[in-house]
């Protein structure tokens, strides 16, 4: 038992963790000893802490509020794991959080998980070269037009195109809503001819529009 109990003493060796905590509950739950010089107060803490773990040889578990068990992990396992879960064609680059989410749900546990995932994610190269956009860096947008059929039409010339019967264009005018097309063979792309073609083909048919959009 005290080969096992160094063993993961060893492995846990995780200096951010605080009187090495994890090792404790594991040298606790494996052999049943307690450091000789924990104070009564400490003691109850580590009863009452200890609930939540338990030890199957070689690992150290402990049974989360959400009723899943995960593996405690050792200090050389760490950065693979969060690897695996951030970096790898499975990992998706998400932030630290989500990372640290992802490595839970994956049955994985230690106790500076979120901040160890945070400090991960700042140093990781593509995140920083492709992060979030800024308000800076986003496109204008612009508020919606509520509009109803035949209240908005795109007017535009096309052509010109190979003569047919002396017409060298087409206008064509299309409704933004119900994308019905007005279309007319014209001789010449002047506003005569647009005048013309509205007052026969849209107003008297259709009403007068609300918008009427064209690049020209």
């Amino acid at each position: 038992v005290e080969n096992v109990v160094a063993d993961h003493l060893s492995r846990l060796s995780n200096p951010k963790v605080t009187d090495k905590e994890e090792a404790i509950k594991a040298n606790l739950k494996a052999s049943g000893i307690i450091p000789e010089d924990m104070t009564a107060q400490q003691r109850k803490k580590l009863f009452a802490d200890s609930r939540h773990y338990f030890w199957d040889d070689p690992y150290l578990f402990k049974m989360s509020n959400d009723g899943m068990i995960r593996r405690c992990v050792a200090d050389d396992e760490i950065r693979s794991i969060m690897w695996h879960c951030h970096n790898s064609p499975c990992g998706g680059h998400h932030s630290g959080p989500r990372t640290a989410a992802k490595i839970l749900q994956s049955g994985f546990f230690w106790p500076t998980i979120f901040q160890d995932c945070v400090e991960y994610v700042k140093a990781c190269d593509e995140c920083q070269r492709t992060g979030g956009i800024s308000k800076r860096d986003e496109m204008p947008q612009q508020a919606m037009v509520e509009v109803e059929p035949f209240d908005v039409w795109g007017i535009d010339f096309i052509g010109p195109f190979p003569p047919s019967h002396s017409n060298l264009h087409i206008l064509v005018c299309v409704d933004y809503v119900t994308k019905w097309v007005e279309a007319l063979a014209c001789q010449a792309n002047d506003a005569a001819t647009v005048v013309k073609f509205l007052k026969k083909n849209i107003f008297t048919r259709f009403g007068v529009p609300r918008i009427l959009i064209s690049d020209g």
